[in-house]
């Protein structure tokens, strides 16, 4: 039986010791390998069980929470118009103000417990209407639950308020207390869900609320919406706080009803912050 070309090298003492050299150098290399993926998968174990601890050890305690949200919905109409024989409406649009508490643990106040820094971000419409133009709005708290908005308010990405102790602060701008004494006031509004509407019966009077969307034939299913957004918020020990707040607007609530007029709901809610820093 003949022997071919690679038997013949390996019967060589000085190949022989080559390929084994080899072999040994392979099998280094493939040891250091497995030892290297240990300590890295242990080290990135460690390290996450450690952000684990740090992060546990920061939010043993609750130091602020959102635990209450009220809402206020109706109806009303821009550049109205009247006669005798009917009437028109130009720009119906539906609004729900948004009063969100913020509540501090403990009750006294403490550097840990109080506002430096507030920050509304990452707003999204997680559910969009599929009639009129949703806008959020920062609110006056006097004017809550009426159909006022300034367009100076109007929210176009991030919201950054003011912070104050002063207990005749000006509210018309974004202004917190920083005992949280006052809550974030915001409004949505959804804008021209009918334009140039006209009304012909007029023996029944209009009334510039809710009840307007009936008189209008809109639907409710056509401007349900869904809101989500980021809160930030730093004491004044400079730690920091994150929490996400998400809510339905609330048209219809336990039988009642924005078309019958206006509608008012309380909504106890658990957002709690945890500190990231």
């Amino acid at each position: 039986m003949k022997e071919n070309k690679f038997t013949k090298l390996l019967k060589k003492p000085k190949n022989k010791q080559i390929l084994f050299t080899l072999i040994i150098l392979l099998l280094c290399l493939v040891l250091l390998f497995l030892i290297y993926y240990i300590i890295n998968s242990n080290i990135k174990k460690y390290n996450l069980e450690k952000s684990y601890v740090s992060f546990a050890e920061k939010n043993k305690d609750t130091t602020f929470s959102i635990n209450k949200i009220v809402f206020f919905s109706s109806s009303d109409s821009k550049n109205k118009a009247s006669s005798k024989s009917n009437f028109t409406i130009e720009n119906l649009f539906a609004y729900t103000d948004i009063a969100l508490f913020i509540k501090n643990y403990p009750d006294e106040d403490t550097l840990e417990n109080t506002l430096k820094e507030v920050k509304i971000s990452n707003i999204k419409f997680t559910k969009a209407p599929s009639v009129g133009e949703p806008k959020l709005y920062y609110k006056n708290l006097s004017d809550f639950a009426s159909s006022n908005t300034s367009e100076n308010n109007i929210i176009q990405s991030d919201l950054n308020f003011s912070i104050t102790s002063d207990d005749t602060a000006d509210l018309s701008t974004p202004t917190l207390y920083n005992n949280c004494a006052n809550p974030i006031v915001l409004s949505y509004v959804n804008e021209n869900i009918k334009t140039d509407y006209t009304i012909t019966d007029t023996s029944i009077p209009i009334t510039y609320n809710g009840s307007l969307l009936n008189r209008c034939n809109v639907s409710l299913d056509t401007i349900n919406t869904s809101i989500s957004f980021d809160i930030y918020i730093t004491n004044n020990k400079d730690e920091k706080f994150k929490t996400v707040v998400y809510f339905d607007i609330p048209y219809e609530d336990n039988g009642k009803s924005i078309v019958d007029g206006s509608l008012i709901v309380n909504k106890d809610t658990n957002f709690n912050f945890y500190r990231y820093e």
